[in-house]
């Protein structure tokens, strides 16, 4: 693909992209300066399992301008668009490809397109790149061995630095090419792809594709995800990427500040993963959290658990469930394999509980649950916010879902493991000596939903927040002090707000974060209640008084749930970290570490 090939610029699709899912969308690759159309070669075969992928291939001696280009991709945008109506298009474009992928959005803006945006070369006018263009006017050959270090962000400090010692041209040049030993495979196919003049080309047509461009950025309506690299040598990435998520409405962005200009093939960067905990992926118009999902794969388990680490570590859980007999055992054991189920329970502080108790599904059961959560995560409060919505990433690709009826309905009909929490952020951001205290609404809906798929439902506890921390401020104090009330007040204006028309205290769910004081600490307890049955009750549960007899059933078990392990916890000899450390230092740092009787 390196090679003189001749012929128009056209698509190819991946062989090693295999089958891909039923319905998947359209994804066009949108190349950057090599313009050969491999810059997804890492993801090929993870992105062809979801997507239909075609890659532009623009081939070396092809001088097409930037607007042919433009029309060229147009032209296929509105073929498959006519095609599959229904179906959204998305339009991957790296550098160079991130304007064309903005300059087609802007001339279709009424299309449904999906933008993802690699190191967009919009910023062209501010790149150390022009400095490259009289040097080739002048000499391109000589520039022909270093250019394609310089592309991939190696060399150019050298670069800077000789161009400003101010010495004389030949000798700058020789400097670039001393310690340069072997060429990488994509090196060799960049030193192929970039002879001189193709260089020259390409670069005059980044001014004036980058012109182009932002000329037309106010007309872009597409739902854009923008990816800048903190560390690329080549364009500003990183301040282009906050100009443009302050001019496109409907833009997320997500940062890699160690990562250089060629993202897609660095090690530890995975498109599909991003995609997922973006939630940029749907197959229809609307985004379907229950079919649109698939889970994670063993890689991103490890990815997502890993930065928690210290918290299992630490609180080192221990697990109780209950079988059919009512015997209480230590694991899962007492889980239900097949679905649906849903989990009800109590929301610790911040949501403590959740990764240690996810980890434990995963590892022991097999088991994917997913979590029913608060539409904030979901939503980009803005650049004031200290909410950063990339950092929910990991729970999206998990498997939560916005709080809704909607949802809630797809996933016990996919026969799901589901976990709800009634009490939601009341419970999860409560203040002082609410610790353990249940906020939940008067309303059964729940327990009907349960009921009308079969659902068998698992009432459990958690206990253990206040052995990690103690609250030092709630909101009610945080109120006091008026920098934080006209916070508490913006950020109020911005959080999707839940049960604002039930009252009482759960409808309390300000997203107020509390100052927490840290304990040496101590242990994390769960305990799974015996499972209750609601297959054949659909008829009998839809009278209003026996759904409040179950509904209080449950919650009454939650309460027990918490009672014994707060009892039980006050004979566990290894409840401090310490007597655990030394357990473990003997025993080996793996073992299971022994707990109360039960």
């Amino acid at each position: 693909m390196a090679t003189n090939d001749g012929g128009p610029p056209r698509w190819f699709s991946p062989l090693e992209c295999g089958s891909r899912l039923k319905d998947s969308p359209l994804l066009l690759f949108l190349p950057g300066l090599d313009g050969v159309g491999l810059g997804l070669i890492l993801h090929h075969q993870r992105l062809g399992r979801i997507f239909d992928i075609w890659c532009l291939h623009i081939p070396i001696v092809d001088r097409t301008p930037f607007t042919e280009l433009v029309q060229l991709v147009e032209r296929t945008v509105r073929s498959e668009n006519h095609r599959s109506p229904n179906r959204p298009i998305y339009l991957v474009g790296e550098s160079l490809g991130g304007c064309l992928a903005l300059a087609v959005a802007a001339r279709n803006p009424d299309f449904d397109l999906m933008l993802i945006l690699s190191n967009s070369a919009t910023c062209f006018n501010k790149s150390r790149l022009q400095l490259l263009i009289p040097f080739l006017e002048i000499m391109p050959d000589q520039l022909e061995i270093s250019v394609p270090y310089m592309l991939t962000g190696i060399p150019l400090t050298m670069v800077r630095a000789t161009v400003e010692k101010g010495l004389p041209l030949q000798q700058t040049f020789a400097e670039l090419s001393q310690g340069v030993n072997a060429l990488s495979s994509f090196l060799s196919v960049l030193a192929a792809a970039l002879p001189g003049d193709t260089l020259l080309w390409k670069l005059r047509m980044f001014r004036s594709a980058a012109a182009y461009t932002n000329s037309r950025l106010h007309a872009v309506k597409a739902q854009t995800l923008i990816l800048s690299s903190g560390k690329d040598q080549l364009l500003p990435s990183k301040e282009e990427g906050e100009r443009l998520s302050h001019i496109l409405p409907k833009c997320e962005i997500r940062k890699f500040n160690d990562s250089g200009h060629a993202l897609f093939l660095e090690d530890g960067v995975d498109l599909v993963t991003i995609i997922k905990g973006a939630s940029f992926y749907r197959r229809e118009r609307i985004i379907d959290y229950a079919s649109d999902y698939f889970p994670p794969s063993p890689s991103e388990f490890k990815k997502m658990v890993e930065p928690w680490r210290w918290l299992e570590m630490a609180a080192a859980p221990m697990i109780l469930s209950t079988l059919e007999n009512g015997k209480i055992v230590r694991g899962l054991a007492g889980i239900p394999a097949e679905g649906p189920v849903l989990f009800v329970g109590y929301h610790m502080l911040l949501g403590l509980e959740l990764v240690p108790l996810i980890s434990a599904f995963w590892t022991e059961r097999n088991l994917l649950v997913r979590g029913i959560a608060h539409p904030m995560l979901y939503s980009n409060l803005g650049d004031e916010s200290v909410l950063d919505i990339s950092s929910f990433d990991s729970v999206r690709i998990m498997g939560a879902v916005p709080a809704s009826a909607s949802n809630f309905y797809k996933l016990l009909s996919s026969k799901s493991h589901v976990l709800l929490y009634p009490g939601g952020a009341r419970e999860a951001l409560h203040g002082k000596g609410e610790e353990y205290k249940l906020f939940w609404p008067e309303q059964t809906e729940f327990i009907r939903m349960a009921a009308r798929f079969g659902a068998k439902i698992v009432p459990f506890g958690a206990v253990g927040e206040d052995d990690i921390g103690q609250v030092f401020l709630d909101k009610d104090d945080l109120m006091k002090i008026p920098c934080y009330k006209d916070y508490i007040d913006e950020m109020k204006g911005k959080v999707i707000q839940l049960r604002t028309d039930i009252g009482g205290e759960v409808s309390k769910q300000d997203p107020v974060l509390p100052l927490i004081l840290p304990k040496i600490p101590g242990r994390f307890y769960y305990l799974f209640g015996k499972p209750i049955e609601t297959e054949g009750r659909k008829q009998d549960l839809r009278n209003r008084d026996t759904a409040r007899k179950l509904y209080l059933e449950v919650k009454s078990e939650v309460e027990r749930c918490i009672a014994y392990l707060k009892d039980k916890r006050e004979n566990d000899l290894y409840r401090n970290i310490f007597p655990r450390l030394i357990y473990q230092a003997t025993h080996g740092f793996d073992c299971e570490v022994p707990t109360f009787e039960f």
